[in-house]
C-alpha cells in the first residue's frame, strides 16, 4: 500500500494485494454493496456476498443482529479466529466501513478494507467471476466482552453532545443538511417526516474523502478537510450522521483510521430516527 500519511496504514489493502492473496485460506474476501445484485453480476474470485440489509440487520428491530447470529454468520461465512477479513463494495467502499464499523461493534479483528472496491478493481481490468465459492463452516467465536460500544452514539447521546456544543458532523449532501431533501438526488424522498439538520452539526459530505477512482483521500487532504475548514482537532469528541448511519460510517472510518481520531461515535439512527421523533430540536 502506498504510504499516504495514514495514523493506521495497516487497515488498508490495495487491489494488488488483493489479486495476490486470492487463493491464501487466510484471507476472507467479503464484498458488501448498496445493490446486493452487484454480487451477481461479477465478483471477485473467491468472495463472499454480505448483504448489508439481509445479513447484518435484526429481522424485526431496527438494530443490528444479536452476538449469538452474528457469530454464526460468520462461522457460515468461513472465519477463522486467525483469519483476515478483508471488505469492499461500491460507491466508495461506503457499506463496505459500515460492514466495518458493524463488525467493529461486535470486536471482530483483523479487519481491513481494499482501496478502492470494486470500481478499482474494474478499472484495472481485474477478474471478475459469477462463480459462489465455497467455504467450509467453521467454529469460529467472538472475542469475550462486549465488544467496542464506544463508536456508536444513541439518540439522547446526540441531544446530549448537542446540546454541549461538542463536534457534530452531517455527511449528508448539501440539500439534506438545509431540508431541501429528505434523501440525496434521485432516490425516494421518504424515511423522515422533516428535514434538516441537528443542531450546530457541519456539514461535510462523505464522499469528500474519497478521489475519482474511488481511493480514499491522503492524510494532508483529509486534515484540509476536517481541520482546515471545520477546526476539528484529534482530541475532540466527534459524533457523525447521516440518514441510516452507512455514509457516515465512511466518515468514521476516515476519521478514526486514516487520521487517527480516537473518539468518534457513529449515530446510526440518523436522520430517519431524528427527523421523526417528536420534540428534537431541528435546524434548517
Amino acid at each position: 500500500m502506498h504510504d499516504k500519511g495514514y495514523a493506521h496504514p495497516e487497515v488498508l489493502v490495495d487491489t494488488a494485494w488483493v489479486a495476490e492473496h486470492l487463493r491464501d485460506p487466510k484471507v476472507v474476501l467479503m464484498e458488501s454493496n448498496e445493490d446486493p445484485l452487484l454480487y451477481e453480476v461479477g465478483h471477485i474470485p473467491g468472495a463472499v456476498n454480505l448483504d448489508w440489509m439481509e445479513d447484518l440487520n435484526h429481522e424485526l428491530r431496527r438494530d443490528y443482529l444479536p452476538r449469538e447470529d452474528l457469530e454464526r454468520l460468520l462461522q457460515e461465512l468461513g472465519v477463522e479466529q486467525d483469519s483476515k477479513i478483508v471488505l469492499y463494495g461500491d460507491k466508495n467502499n461506503w457499506w463496505a466501513t459500515f460492514a466495518f464499523w458493524v463488525l467493529s461493534l461486535y470486536g471482530v479483528q483483523n479487519l481491513s478494507v481494499m482501496d478502492g472496491g470494486r470500481q478499482k478493481w474494474i478499472e484495472e481490468g481485474r477478474e471478475l467471476t459469477k462463480e459462489i465459492p465455497y467455504r467450509e463452516r467453521t467454529d469460529y467465536t467472538l472475542p469475550d466482552g462486549e465488544g467496542n460500544p464506544g463508536i456508536r452514539a444513541f439518540r439522547d447521546d446526540v441531544l446530549a453532545h448537542s446540546q454541549a456544543g461538542k463536534p457534530l458532523l452531517d455527511v449528508r449532501s448539501p440539500a439534506e443538511y438545509w431540508g431541501e431533501l429528505l434523501h440525496m438526488a434521485d432516490y425516494p424522498q421518504e424515511g423522515a417526516l422533516r428535514g434538516g439538520h441537528i443542531e450546530g452539526a457541519k456539514n461535510v459530505p462523505w464522499a469528500r474523502g474519497a478521489n475519482a477512482d474511488g481511493t480514499f483521500k491522503p492524510a494532508d487532504e483529509l486534515r484540509a478537510i476536517y481541520e482546515t475548514e471545520q477546526g476539528l482537532k484529534s482530541d475532540d469528541e466527534v459524533v457523525a450522521y447521516c440518514r441510516i448511519g452507512e455514509r457516515s460510517s465512511f466518515s468514521w472510518f476516515v476519521l478514526t483510521y486514516l487520521l487517527g481520531y480516537e473518539k468518534v461515535r457513529n449515530y446510526d439512527g440518523s436522520w430517519t430516527e431524528w427527523g421523526n421523533a417528536i420534540g428534537l430540536p431541528i435546524e434548517r
